[in-house]
């Protein structure tokens, strides 16, 4: 007899990764640190979609993580290539340091 994971505990886990996620992106002054917790968040509200998704037995919110990872990986080559680009000009990564638009 297999038994399965409640859903409180993947609700659980995605809510200590948002929590890391957010403290990341409030506390760190690095652009890359400040993505990764983007991301990290996103991650989060993704496995609560699965998770409801598969305790309702829906298929939509497995094709709405989809949809958002599609997003997200295009998020990802525009952000990386837009950090090295300010990296280039401004030589940091300090967000106190690059908050200006102007050189």
């Amino acid at each position: 007899m297999m038994n399965t994971v409640p859903i409180s505990w993947y609700l659980v886990l995605s809510a200590v990764l948002f929590a890391c996620g957010v403290t990341g992106f409030i506390i760190k002054r690095n652009i890359i640190t400040i993505f990764m917790s983007i991301e990290l968040m996103l991650n989060a509200v993704n496995l609560s979609f699965v998770a409801f998704a598969y305790q309702w037995k829906q298929l939509n919110g497995e094709v709405f993580v989809f949809f958002v990872m599609v997003v997200a990986a295009a998020e990802a080559a525009v952000g990386l290539a837009i950090i090295i680009s300010v990296f280039r000009t401004r030589e940091t990564l300090s967000v106190d340091k690059v908050d200006l638009l102007k050189l």
